[in-house]
């Protein structure tokens, strides 16, 4: 069934019956979700508010906004990065759904701030971001706006951390709701999900056998420990790097050698690098590294690999297969970027399995109707999801995978509840 015209930019609205189908086929695997939208379809609880959304232009973001839209709300959307969207996905989402869409794959810098201003056109009650770039530029550019924004949602590690900035520095205007850091979230969407999609990301992109290759995972934080975990699943041998010594110290007694990165640099087939800071691979360790090593990132921005510093080495680069770029050096060695130093799970591969991001988006889909109901309330900051909800997510997804767990007891309730008891 066709819409009324939206405002879109998309790549080909003749895409959008194909798109519909892997829609279709994402919401299958999205079971918590689901009953959350025939929740909302229900009791209408976002009915005449404006969402604008920043996030990967997937399946699975169809599913959500598809949800958000059956409470009430109405959605605009764009890319949270270049390389993320989906075009047929995109297409369905305006031409069959009537959801006003600005996203298309490859698109380059200048049309990625175009079309998170057109979201912003919107004219927002409530944010939802995956890497803060729409809150900053709302904040930046369009703080005429801000006065009607009651709350919003962050998505990933990078976002959250650059959220708690502006809230110390005094300059965040509305609340937030880290979902990043829900429980069911990072537990299971940044260690399956980043684990499972960066091998495949890669795996999609270059045909590596991983037995047997020097795997050097940069941060090992969750998204690290997933990536390390699956790259060892495939029988790589795997090194990583950190500079948290807690995390360092977890990563040998799991088993992986940890050293510096200038070590590790010499030693690696595939870098892959998931810090969520800047540089994580830099100018001296690119000129340790041996002849067709392979640089992957798997953060959220383009930032991790020293891309100005690989240009600077290079002699001639030239892409020679999809999402793999040739640079060759002047000392003669060849080094593979891969997805441009983007998200290689989203830009050579389909992102997260839409399992674990059934969990991720159910959180943002209550989050979103937290802040309807609470948003008001809540003085500028960044806040936890409330953990009735998180567990609530939890609870969905067990029943929904037929899993039963046991209650405690009154007997059980009291003990935890008391002091008395002692040996």
């Amino acid at each position: 069934m066709r819409t009324r015209p939206v405002p879109a930019d998309v790549k080909d609205l003749a895409l959008a019956e194909e798109g519909n189908l892997h829609i279709e086929w994402a919401a299958r695997e999205m079971p918590v979700l689901r009953l959350i939208r025939q929740r909302f379809l229900r009791e209408r609880p976002l009915g005449g508010v404006r969402l604008s959304a920043c996030l990967h232009v997937t399946t699975e973001t169809a599913n959500l906004v598809l949800a958000l839209r059956d409470g009430g709300a109405s959605v605009a959307l764009c890319a949270s990065n270049p390389l993320s969207t989906q075009d047929a996905v995109a297409a369905a989402l305006v031409q069959l759904h009537g959801i006003a869409t600005h996203a298309i794959k490859g698109e380059d810098n200048d049309t990625y701030y175009r079309h998170i201003r057109s979201t912003l056109e919107h004219g927002p009650h409530i944010t939802l971001d995956d890497g803060a770039d729409l809150v900053t530029t709302l904040h930046t550019e369009r703080q005429d706006l801000l006065p009607g924004v009651t709350g919003g949602t962050e998505e990933t590690t990078t976002g959250v951390i650059r959220l708690r900035s502006m809230a110390a520095a005094g300059k965040l205007r509305y609340p937030i709701v880290a979902v990043n850091d829900a429980e069911t979230k990072h537990l299971f969407d940044n260690r399956y999900g980043t684990g499972q999609s960066t091998v495949d990301g890669i795996t999609r992109a270059t045909n590596i056998l991983w037995a047997g290759r020097k795997v050097v995972v940069a941060g090992y934080g969750w998204c690290g420990r997933g990536v390390a975990s699956r790259a060892r699943g495939m029988g790589a041998h795997v090194i990583v790097t950190e500079v948290d010594p807690i995390r360092a110290l977890e990563a040998t007694m799991n088993g992986f050698q940890v050293v510096p990165m200038a070590q590790a640099a010499p030693l690696g087939d595939v870098f892959i690098t998931t810090t969520g800071n800047t540089n994580a691979i830099d100018e001296p360790h690119l000129k340790l590294m041996r002849d067709g090593a392979i640089l992957a990132n798997s953060g959220h921005f383009n930032v991790e690999i020293n891309l100005p510093a690989l240009e600077g080495l290079a002699r001639s680069h030239r892409p020679i297969r999809p999402s793999v770029e040739e640079y060759l050096l002047k000392d003669g060695r060849r080094l593979y970027l891969l997805g441009e130093g983007r998200l290689i799970n989203l830009a050579a591969a389909e992102g997260h399995p839409s399992s674990v991001m059934d969990m991720s988006f159910a959180n943002q889909a209550l989050a979103v109707e937290f802040l309807v109901q609470r948003g008001t309330s809540l003085a500028p900051g960044v806040y936890p999801v409330p953990r009735e909800l998180d567990q609530e997510v939890g609870r969905l997804k067990l029943s929904a995978m037929g899993v039963a767990i046991d209650t405690l007891t009154p007997e059980q309730q009291r003990y935890l509840a008391s002091w008395e008891s002692g040996t």
